[in-house]
């Protein structure tokens, strides 16, 4: 399975922190916002990963991640030269892909919670189709919505219904077999001239080829696409960080527990961070693990 991370868009609902820096390198915390959805393809397992991005950003990604791998990544780059929705910066994506399966993340969607990782092995093992990620929320009417019979299947999803079927919003995260890519190019543009990924997930139900993996209790879900929500998502991650002594979406960590990089590569990722706090916590992670 590959990885596609889509970090384009113009973040207007940020503006003006948006005109001089992509949404997904701002900070939530002590990391960049990019940060968090690339750790939950690396927890999948996931090492080829493509991120998709602006002209304008690519060099700043560039400039943080190289290509991957001092963390045991393949990281590739690729443009979207305008936002023209979900479905397409996926297609942007199908020469990354090949003819194998696809994770898809947006970049500014931050997901925690414990045995994450074997909930997305769970995913990928089961996959037929599409498996979405579904979130239980208040005010369902804000969001992408999914109806499943008893056995987790999609039975419909809408996006921002007015009367709900239920209260499970679809997130920014999607697992895909190949065939979504055929799916993608089939459908039209929306009345607002993208291609929505609603619309392709919707061909996945009509096929009974879409199921939903419910994140429950114990699990958290921030989109920091707004000023408050993006303050809310740097609070939540302090208060963690700080209460648990762990930190959350520390990728030079992750990459060592899941075997990618090995404890003296890791502590020397650290090291070339000594002077912040981050730096000595994944030097620190380093010589515990050795």
């Amino acid at each position: 399975m590959k990885g596609i991370v889509l970090a384009g868009g113009k973040g207007t609902r940020l503006s003006p922190l948006t005109q001089v820096i992509s949404k997904q390198l701002l900070p939530i915390y002590d990391k960049p916002l990019i940060y968090y959805p690339l750790s939950v393809l690396m927890l999948a397992d996931i090492r080829d990963i493509l991120i998709v991005s602006t002209p304008q950003s690519l060099p700043a990604f560039r400039r943080l991640f190289g290509d991957g791998s001092h963390l045991g990544l393949n990281i590739g780059y690729a443009r979207q030269d305008e936002a023209r929705g979900i479905a397409h910066g996926l297609l942007i994506g199908a020469d990354h892909a090949g003819d194998g399966q696809v994770a898809l993340v947006l970049g500014d969607n931050i997901f925690h919670g414990t045995g994450f990782s074997e909930v997305l092995a769970k995913a990928r093992q089961s996959l037929d189709g599409c498996v979405l990620f579904g979130y239980p929320v208040t005010d369902p009417h804000r969001y992408g919505i999914a109806e499943v019979d008893d056995d987790g299947r999609l039975v419909s999803v809408e996006e921002k219904p007015s009367r709900p079927k239920s209260d499970r919003a679809v997130t920014g995260l999607y697992f895909y077999d190949n065939d979504v890519f055929d799916i993608a190019r089939s459908i039209r543009p929306s009345d607002r001239g993208e291609l929505e990924i609603t619309d392709v997930n919707r061909v996945y139900v009509e096929q009974n080829r879409g199921h939903l993996e419910d994140l429950g209790r114990g699990f958290a879900w921030l989109d920091a696409g707004t000023h408050q929500s993006l303050l809310e998502a740097g609070e939540y991650v302090r208060v963690l960080e700080s209460r648990q002594g762990v930190r959350i979406a520390c990728l030079e960590e992750i990459a060592l527990r899941m075997g990618f990089i090995d404890s003296d590569s890791c502590y020397d990722l650290g090291r070339g961070m000594i002077d912040s706090s981050y730096g000595r916590y994944v030097m620190e992670v380093a010589s515990m693990l050795a």
